[in-house]
């Protein structure tokens, strides 16, 4: 059986239009047969008119036509069925000729404008449904009142939100859906705006709280638009949720003061290890002094001399209570805790990247991250790698501040000896082969206010975990560092959850 498709539409729909005309006509000839015995053939073409009428209505012009030409066949008929066609009968088959043109032509108006509004009904719903799926589908709450505050609009995703569902809140006032003191003042708030035009809200945007329907609250960010429709006016609301933003930030100001927290007394530690073995020789060689002075005093017996040995014994004790001091502070920061856990590599990177990364895009630095799939695991104080990652990515963007083209890559590569290697690269001016020998040493530095200590810090941190950190030249310019850690495969970190 052949398809009908789109090509036969035309046809299947001539064929309707011409015969509703014939339809038509033969309804109406059944009228004109009921009444023949009482008409006889006085108004044979009176019945015929409402069929031209409906004819070219339904279909336009051509069915009118028909439905013209049928009447006037079928009204000569039964004229002369009746008698025989007299010049009257003529004038009046013209006459009914030209009122069905009439009729036909008029009818054809008639249908082309229902026409076009049955076009403009399903255009206008097309456009009503199009936008309400829109409407639907946006992440943020869109509700829309009137003058005096009653909701007109309540799109699906503000029921998510507030738990309420439009027929519920359409006419109620918008207040309903705020905590106190903010419901009780809204009304006097939106009446000063229709009252002074002073706009607060509107058109700025603010950070307010809005209530659910059990009464929890949330944050929400509102932005209001205000339009007019004839003599009223109506207020729209767009409302984004921002709990979760709010947490987000709440958890980076927290991992930055802890990185914070942790490069002071790591910073510590490296320092007083520094301090430790740079005044450790002079002190040494202070008590050495002194020991040697009182064996040149040990000869002499006068007073004086005895009260020099005393004094000499007592210097040396110092210098070594000192060197004694200054290694235990050593110990006992270098004993810092260090808790160790399963950490997903690709997490504590892009926690890292979110604090060392603010501003770089103003400074036109473009960042790739690179990870290896083989590697998700590693075994690692979260904080500590995440300092040593922030100290590595922010001096990689200050080392590209002079020149143009500025390319930070962060990736990670599994090793062979179940090792993850995380490198940042950047496309910087490099580090002199001179600095590089002893990059790593406490108080070497290249920048022009820096203490030095950072990078020692970093090297002491990943050989801590069991790791090595180096630098490399990075092809075409720039400077790639590189630590390793140990690599946990995704059955031990299943067992260790």
């Amino acid at each position: 059986m052949p398809r009908i498709g789109c090509k036969d539409a035309p046809w299947r729909r001539a064929v309707l239009q011409y015969g509703s005309a014939i339809l038509a006509v033969a309804v109406a000839l059944g009228v004109k047969l009921l009444l023949a015995s009482t008409l006889r053939g006085e108004a044979s073409y009176l019945f015929f008119l409402p069929a031209i009428l409906i004819a070219s209505a339904l279909g336009g012009w051509g069915p009118g036509l028909l439905a013209t030409l049928l009447g006037l066949g079928l009204g000569l008929f039964f004229i002369a069925d009746v008698r025989s066609p007299l010049a009257s009968d003529i004038i009046n088959a013209v006459a009914f000729l030209l009122v069905g043109i009439g009729v036909s032509w008029r009818g054809a108006i008639l249908n082309r404008f229902r026409r076009s509004a049955v076009s403009s009904a399903e255009e206008a719903h097309t456009r009503a449904t199009h936008l309400q799926s829109i409407l639907d589908s946006i992440p943020e709450a869109m509700i829309v009142i009137d003058e005096r505050g009653s909701m007109q609009s309540f799109s699906a995703t503000a029921e998510r939100l507030f738990g309420y569902g439009a027929s519920d809140v359409l006419g109620q006032n918008v207040k309903m859906l705020m905590p106190s003191p903010y419901r009780q003042e809204h009304d006097n708030y939106l009446n000063r705006y229709i009252r002074t035009g002073e706009r607060r809200i509107i058109g700025i945007g603010r950070v307010v709280v809005g209530q659910r329907k059990d009464g929890s609250t949330f944050p929400m960010e509102l932005a209001v638009g205000e339009m007019r429709v004839r003599d009223q006016r109506f207020f729209t609301g767009f409302i984004r949720d921002i709990t979760e933003r709010q947490e987000t930030e709440a958890r980076l100001q927290e991992l930055q003061s802890e990185l914070v927290h942790m490069s002071r007394l790591t910073a510590m530690g490296e320092m007083a290890s520094a301090l430790a073995h740079e005044l450790n020789q002079p002190l040494s060689a202070i008590a050495n002094y002194m020991k040697g002075s009182r064996r040149l005093l040990e000869n002499r017996s006068d007073d004086g001399a005895k009260m020099l040995r005393d004094a000499m014994d007592k210097a040396a004790e110092q210098a070594l209570r000192a060197g004694q001091i200054i290694r235990r502070l050593r110990d006992f920061v270098a004993r810092g805790e260090s808790e160790r856990r399963v950490e997903d590599v690709k997490k504590l990177i892009e926690e890292a990247s979110a604090l060392a990364l603010v501003g770089a895009k103003d400074k036109g630095v473009r960042v790739t991250f690179e990870f290896d799939p083989r590697g998700d695991f590693v075994l690692a104080d979260k904080v500590q790698v995440q300092q040593v990652l922030l100290n590595l990515m922010r001096n990689a963007i200050e080392a590209m501040e002079d020149t143009d083209k500025r390319e930070l890559v962060v990736s990670t590569m599994l090793r062979t000896n179940n090792l993850i290697e995380i490198s940042v690269a950047d496309t910087g001016a490099g580090i002199a082969p001179e600095i590089s020998a002893q990059l790593f040493q406490p108080f070497v530095t290249t920048k022009r206010h820096g203490m030095g200590v950072g990078l020692s810090i970093s090297r002491t941190i990943i050989e801590a975990h069991g790791g090595s950190i180096a630098t490399r030249p990075y092809p075409g310019g720039g400077t790639v560092f590189s630590f390793t850690l140990p690599a946990v495969t995704k059955e031990e970190a299943g067992n260790a959850v």
